[in-house]
């Protein structure tokens, strides 16, 4: 058990990871800003941790700049020679797992084993990131033209931007900056305002590998700023072939509209609305736990967050009754102590949507069960602590059918199996989803195609908690890009087709004949 759970020194933590009272948000080599400041304040007890001066307009371009540089030797090192630097980037991260963990809980609220795994996620895919140097398949393929031989390659993209959300402040970062570093691209991280420090901290920790190897540090810069300024100046931006964003369908939307407007790529990872089949041949005990998890867990703010469960009817009251049991031994407090389930929402404004989605369920006709309380007294002065709620709904509510970033369940009931996966994907998300049956032609009906139509299906597992060894991402208003495992890495290439001739003729495909008759 880390020593930070039992005691804890917040001025050390920031001062081991390099966090000043006062930062800057740009890094290209060096550190600086000439934006607004802002302040990263707890969520947990409302204190401040450190100032940040964000970057303006001609930061960006000095940001830019170094990172193009660095591209344009980084793409001619060796791919498992990137992957060497990966591995290091991952040592690193390793010996500032408590640290950087703390941080996670102390600026996002997210309780501190939550934190820790959210740093062994990035330790976790930058192992895997150092093996996939080595495997950047091509395919070789048979040509219709004699002594021809056709195969393909894959080329590094060039700069590309990552933009991450509040709710994974670090291990989403981690995702696309070591799988693009051994596909041979640049990074440009513009962060969440909400979460600063964290960037700062991660870009501090693996420069001192990329100093160590005498590498540019632009291979992975920051910028932190306003997304009306920065934001906008990065999607925009013709020299930026890919953007990886993550965050709310809104969100996406705007990006994927102008990146798409100049013909660049997106890797976008949107909005959930995420459910749970509990079928009336389920282990019960099994799904309980399941769903605790997957709905409490970041305080509902988990994109992969167990939003909807929709149960067999004849199991519905029981599970009901079971989770509002179970609701009420969730301890709520300070995420740093080590019995705490749950810690604060980000800050009051999700609080405030918390509370309008919950008036929203009653005017539609829904019945709160248990929760959406705003918790009040001495321990919970930030005004950031709620306690979970679970409603009685309808899905075609249109509450039901947006997603609130906030803990609160709806549940759902249903008639048989066909019902159940009709009632799951009519909404307009398509991130994660399961079931939890012992009936196998149950479960393998919800994993085909005439089943979940989300880009995570699970058996007997719940929605929350994927493993960076499979591609992440949805579909539909999710977005439909893929992060972390699997194939992911090619987001993050561009593919070339290769046909070299090594006859002394010319043939032309499809038996095409072009003879002048010289």
């Amino acid at each position: 058990m880390p020593a930070v759970i039992a005691k804890y020194d917040v001025k050390a933590i920031l001062n081991r990871l390099g966090i000043e009272k006062v930062n800057y948000g740009a890094f290209n080599g060096e550190w600086f800003g000439n934006g607004k400041k802002i302040v990263s304040v707890s969520p947990t007890n409302g204190e401040v941790l450190a100032e940040v001066i964000q970057a303006d307009e001609e930061d960006y371009e000095k940001v830019y700049e170094k990172a193009r540089e660095a591209f344009e030797m980084w793409r001619m090192y060796p791919a498992p020679k990137r992957g060497e630097i990966v591995r290091q980037i991952a040592q690193e991260l390793r010996k500032h797992k408590d640290d950087l963990g703390a941080l996670v809980t102390l600026e996002m609220g997210k309780i501190l084993p939550e934190g820790l795994g959210e740093v062994q996620e990035m330790i976790d895919i930058s192992d895997f990131a150092v093996g996939l140097s080595r495997q950047l398949y091509g395919l070789s393929m048979h040509s219709e033209r004699p002594g021809h031989r056709m195969y393909e390659q894959w080329h590094p993209r060039g700069v590309i931007g990552i933009i991450s959300a509040f709710n994974f402040p670090v291990a989403v970062w981690a995702w696309n900056a070591m799988l693009a570093a051994v596909c041979g691209d640049t990074a440009i991280w513009k962060p969440s305002s909400k979460a600063p420090l964290c960037g700062i901290a991660c870009i501090k920790i693996v420069q001192k590998v990329f100093e160590r190897n005498n590498l540019p540090p632009a291979i992975m810069s920051l910028i932190i700023g306003k997304g009306s300024e920065i934001g906008e100046k990065l999607i925009n931006d013709k020299r930026i072939p890919l953007i990886s964003a993550t965050g709310s369908t809104r969100m996406g939307r705007r990006i994927g509209e102008a990146v798409g407007k100049r013909l660049g790529r997106t890797i976008l990872e949107l909005g959930g609305n995420n459910a749970i089949v509990v079928s009336d041949k389920a282990n019960l005990d099994l799904a309980l736990r399941a769903i605790l998890f997957g709905a409490v867990g970041t305080a509902g703010q988990r994109c992969t967050t167990t939003r909807r469960i929709i149960a067999h009817r004849d199991v519905y009251d029981k599970l009901l009754d079971m989770l509002v049991k179970g609701y009420k031994f969730v301890s709520i407090g300070d995420p740093m102590k080590p019995n705490t389930l749950m810690g604060p929402l980000i800050d009051k404004a999700a609080v405030e949507n918390m509370m309008n989605a919950i008036e929203a369920i009653k005017k539609e006709g829904g019945e709160i069960v248990c929760g959406g309380e705003v918790l009040k007294g001495e321990k919970f002065s930030t005004g950031t602590y709620v306690t979970p709620c679970i409603a009685k709904v309808e899905n075609h509510y249109d509450i039901v059918q947006s997603e609130t970033f906030a803990p609160i369940l709806y549940f759902i009931k249903y008639d048989n199996i066909d019902d159940a996966i009709k009632i799951h994907n009519d909404v307009p998300q398509g991130l994660s989803s399961a079931i939890f049956t012992t009936d196998l032609l149950e479960a393998e009906q919800f994993l085909s195609a005439v089943g979940s139509d989300c880009g995570i299906a699970n058996a007997n597992i719940g929605t929350s908690g994927a493993e960076i060894g499979g591609a992440f991402g949805g579909e539909k208003d999710t977005g439909g890009g893929r992060e972390s495992g699997s194939d992911a890495w090619k987001g993050y290439m561009r593919r070339q087709t290769c046909t070299i001739n090594w006859s002394k003729e010319l043939p032309l495909a499809q038996g095409i004949q072009f003879d002048t008759g010289e």
